[in-house]
């Protein structure tokens, strides 16, 4: 067997064995996995995390998640908990001890000092027989056959359950706030995943010069609208102001393709009637899907009945939504 085969055999073995880590854990939620959720709804206080080795990195992660998601929570290495930082739980706290084994001389250490000081103490582990599952209020039983590295030794499928169980953990949590999009946004400001939450249409578009013609207007009036608002497009309106099509460049070059005759033409006969628009209330991210869907570069913006600009590509790709 050549190297590239012997590679590829390799890595399907382990995705196998990690997806069939995760799907086993299905049979195992259980009332434990329950009234750790209603715990933690319930609690005044923060969910602390705590571990040591490969399972402090992926408390580390459901940290980060927890508090995306709107559950308060921080992280508490166990081996500098026992050297003073167990100062940072109070009584309210819900503490998750993830261990694989359950039997970590850090996690036999901290696991009593947790009790005594009266937080609510659950164990996310594969190892249910152990000390920290016998000493656990609840149980988060991430129970492996064996790991994805052939010595059975290197922590890979056990961390890979354990962070799906974390995920799960932090989902039913944020089902069951109503945690919104709008919710999401507050504690994503930054980027462009913050930017698709929060930015809004008329967070974009220019506010002064917008460019319009009345139906009625010669096709020379429609170019110089064009060329001084810069925009590539201009709004076409009726007598009432009410909008009734658009005028672009490639409407301009498909005109000229059928003829070079342009002096008996007006607006509305080069004009692409019923314009897509957007109200400017809309996220900007909605603006980017309605181009995308209809394939244009751009859209009216609509403020109530009356049209307050237009919106481009380039100006949503100039704020990194693209």
């Amino acid at each position: 067997m050549n190297l590239a085969k012997n590679i590829r055999k390799t890595a399907t073995r382990v995705l196998q064995n990690e997806a069939n880590a995760i799907k086993n854990l299905i049979e195992f939620l259980n009332g434990d996995f329950e009234a750790c959720v209603e715990s933690i709804l319930a609690s005044k206080g923060r969910v602390v995390i705590t571990g040591v080795g490969k399972s402090a990195i992926i408390a580390n992660k459901i940290v980060a998640t927890l508090n995306s998601t709107g559950t308060p929570a921080l992280f508490m290495h166990a081996a500098d908990a026992i050297h003073g930082d167990l100062g940072m739980v109070q009584q309210e706290d819900v503490v998750i001890c993830i261990s694989k084994s359950g039997n970590t001389p850090e996690i036999k250490v901290l696991v009593p000092l947790l009790k005594k000081r009266g937080s609510l103490l659950v164990a996310l582990v594969s190892n249910t027989n152990s000390y920290l599952a016998e000493q656990a209020t609840y149980v988060l039983n991430a129970t492996i056959d064996e790991e994805a590295c052939p010595l059975n030794l290197a922590p890979t499928t056990s961390t890979t359950a354990h962070l799906a169980l974390g995920d799960a953990l932090a989902v039913c949590l944020l089902e069951a706030k109503g945690f919104t999009s709008e919710d999401f946004a507050e504690y994503h400001p930054g980027g462009s995943l913050g930017k698709q939450l929060y930015l809004k249409v008329e967070d974009i578009i220019r506010k002064d010069e917008i460019p319009l013609v009345r139906d009625t207007a010669g096709i020379a009036d429609v170019i110089v609208e064009i060329s001084s608002k810069r925009l590539g497009a201009t709004g076409v309106v009726d007598s009432e102001g009410k909008l009734v099509g658009i005028v672009t460049d490639g409407d301009l070059r498909r005109m000229l393709q059928k003829t070079l005759d342009i002096q008996s033409l007006v607006a509305r006969d080069i004009m692409t009637r019923n314009p897509k628009t957007i109200a400017k209330s809309e996220y900007a991210i909605r603006a980017l899907n309605s181009m995308k869907k209809h394939n244009i570069t751009q859209l009216v913006v609509l403020d109530g009945e009356n049209i307050a600009g237009f919106i481009h590509i380039h100006e949503l790709m100039r704020e990194g939504i693209v």
